[in-house]
């Protein structure tokens, strides 16, 4: 393995979705501390969720927020902030809820993070991340076996439960995407919300057992 690494965020997997995130830690395969980045093309688009460090599949990180480029409008805890590019917003509360909204097209924000005074371990929605890959390549046995792995970590992590329960639908390991998706309800209740609509799903929507 070379001892440093080069590549532009275009050379980077795309996950589409609200906004784009740029996987950059499971790229490089970096274990000291969190990063990724996020993007949105168009004036007023989401590019940073709104969220705090203490859901489901958050790593409770305290967190460093860096404008690469474009211009956005942050929310913390209510608050509104302009940020433009070179703008470097810190929030050290896990508490703290905070989003951000393109003001540019092409908003681009790089994510550091970490907890204080503890070895690194990754966010488990970063899970998604790693299956990623396999899932847009429609290799579905291999992005089940990465969301497993990761789930014998997080057994009663929601997330990693749901996704999980996603790439066992599209494998067509129905019964086991069945079990994980009902007990991904019982710990998130933003999960049927979530069912309602994903595609990922409907091989198994016909199921009696599938949430109303």
């Amino acid at each position: 393995m070379s001892s440093f690494e080069v590549a532009s965020l275009e050379e980077l997997d795309r996950v589409e979705g609200e906004f784009v995130t740029h996987p950059v830690r499971t790229r490089f395969g970096i274990s000291s501390f969190g990063v990724n980045a996020y993007s949105a093309p168009e004036v007023g688009g989401r590019v940073i969720e709104e969220h705090d460090e203490l859901g489901a599949g958050a790593g409770r990180h305290e967190e460093l927020y860096v404008v690469l480029e474009g211009r956005a409008r942050f929310v913390l805890d209510g608050e509104e902030s302009d940020a433009p590019a070179g703008t470097v917003v810190f929030v050290r509360d896990p508490a703290v809820r905070r989003g951000a909204v393109a003001e540019e097209a092409a908003t681009t924000i790089l994510v550091v993070g970490g907890v204080p005074g503890r070895a690194f371990e990754p966010s488990p929605w970063e899970a998604w991340l790693e299956a990623h890959p396999f899932y847009r390549r429609k290799e579905y046995d291999r992005a089940v076996e990465i969301m497993r792995a990761h789930l014998a970590e997080h057994p009663d992590n929601a997330s990693v439960l749901y996704n999980t329960a996603c790439m066992e639908a599209l494998a067509g390991e129905r019964e086991a995407a069945l079990d994980h998706l009902a007990r991904a309800l019982e710990l998130e209740p933003r999960a049927r919300e979530w069912s309602r609509s994903d595609s990922d799903l409907d091989p198994i929507r016909d199921d009696p057992r599938f949430p109303a």
